[in-house]
């Protein structure tokens, strides 16, 4: 039996991480009481159906619910139930403008006073357990629709067993730091392609990007530091049954130093992992690079989950 709990803030994405995980063949359930999961899985095992399981946990429940989860969680491992934990978070700037564009009411406003700030800020430190006892946390600030079923896909229903997934993500400091990175590499004392106006136009997949980047010592010497402390630490990861890893690097404006890296260190790492998932933020892309050849996509325009 493989079982996925989808939890999280509420205008995450959670439904839409459910449907999808649905038309890929699970049994999906939403706000599911965190006390019957134990029965739930007791029931369609006796029943002798539906391996796969993916259920919705959030702050709907009870709280004396949510409290007893990691327990429950426990109890599961325990009996050697295979089980992952995804939580889907979105930045509360976002959150506010959703729900102003939506005009939802907000779960924890409907019997109480609380202002939607104070409800959005209330769930999050509601789910503050949960939301450490992840296996995999997704940022859906940015995300559109498709880019989180193709997440979901990617990194959920595809993942394979007792095998990390490592995620590189390139990113710009002036748009932030990705909220679902587990490690991060700051790359913005490199030498810079973007002040010489005949370099700005590229990003670090072009070839005269790559030529600028790669004929500097320095760059290569944090290439190679970076390398091998994942080299020596990832095992580790992996040991203490962790999941999924994302490492993700910035520079200034995410287009240049940052993309060349993460595509450096994904070629090299490749070899130790099997496969790397790699995103750029800033450059809308995002595909997977194995030792076979994959296909690679441009992800769509951010909207609304």
């Amino acid at each position: 039996m493989q079982l996925v709990i989808i939890s999280g803030r509420s205008g995450s994405g959670k439904s839409i991480a459910l449907q999808a995980l649905e038309d890929l063949g699970y049994y999906a359930i939403d706000n599911l009481p965190a006390m019957l999961l134990g029965s739930l899985i007791d029931e369609l095992r006796a029943q002798g159906e539906r391996t796969r399981i993916a259920v919705s946990i959030d702050a709907r429940n009870l709280p004396t619910a949510l409290e007893r989860l990691p327990a429950l969680l426990e109890e599961l491992r325990h009996r050697e139930i295979r089980f992952q934990v995804i939580y889907l978070t979105t930045d509360a700037r976002i959150l506010l403008e959703r729900y102003s564009a939506t005009r939802r009411r907000h779960p924890l406003t409907r019997d109480s006073d609380m202002t939607l700030e104070e409800a959005i800020n209330k769930e999050e430190e509601t789910l503050n357990d949960i939301r450490d006892l992840a296996d995999l946390l997704i940022d859906t600030s940015r995300l559109s629709v498709h880019d989180l079923r193709r997440r979901i896909t990617d990194q959920v229903a595809h993942q394979r067993q007792h095998q990390l997934t490592l995620t590189f993500e390139s990113f710009g400091y002036k748009r932030g730091v990705p909220l679902d990175a587990d490690l991060v590499f700051d790359v913005r004392c490199l030498p810079n392609p973007y002040w010489d106006p005949t370099l700005r136009q590229y990003t670090g997949r072009d070839a005269n990007i790559i030529d600028f980047l790669s004929g500097y010592p320095v760059v290569e010497a944090m290439a190679s530091d970076i390398e091998t402390w994942l080299e020596k630490w990832l095992p580790a990861y992996q040991n203490s049954h962790r999941s999924y890893m994302t490492v993700a690097i910035g520079c200034t404006g995410g287009q240049h130093r940052s993309v060349y890296m993460i595509e450096q260190l994904a070629q090299r790492l490749v070899k130790q992992t099997g496969e790397v998932q790699l995103r750029h933020r800033e450059l809308g892309l995002q595909y997977t690079l194995s030792e076979t050849p994959t296909t690679q996509h441009t992800a769509a325009t951010p909207s609304t989950p």
